[in-house]
């Protein structure tokens, strides 16, 4: 299964992330190809856009709603007040891999 979402993130093995959402069951294993640097002890490599053959390895651990997001709108004078919350959906994906 591939993101289909960019998201940018210094991640190495055994590193826990919250993400966008990704469809799936809890357990299930994760790849991302879409590289866009790796690094260790031989080196660094930058891709351009994308490292090829880079993958990343993952198993989704849960999905769950993050924090609420409070949205307010008001207009000055006039006695305009509105409120409105926004809890976002997140998986929370384990590294477990990082294949260069």
């Amino acid at each position: 299964m591939a993101g289909a979402f960019v998201y940018s993130a210094k991640v190495a093995a055994g590193d826990k992330l919250v993400i966008e959402k990704l469809e799936g069951e809890a357990g299930s294993a994760v790849t991302f190809s879409d590289v866009l640097m790796v690094g260790g002890e031989a080196g660094v490599t930058v891709g351009a856009p994308l490292v090829a053959g880079a993958t990343v390895a993952a198993t989704l651990l849960e999905t769950r709603k993050g924090d609420k997001v409070m949205v307010m709108k008001k207009t000055r004078r006039s006695t305009y007040r509105r409120r409105n919350g926004h809890r976002q959906w997140g998986s929370v994906v384990h590294i477990t891999a990082v294949n260069a």
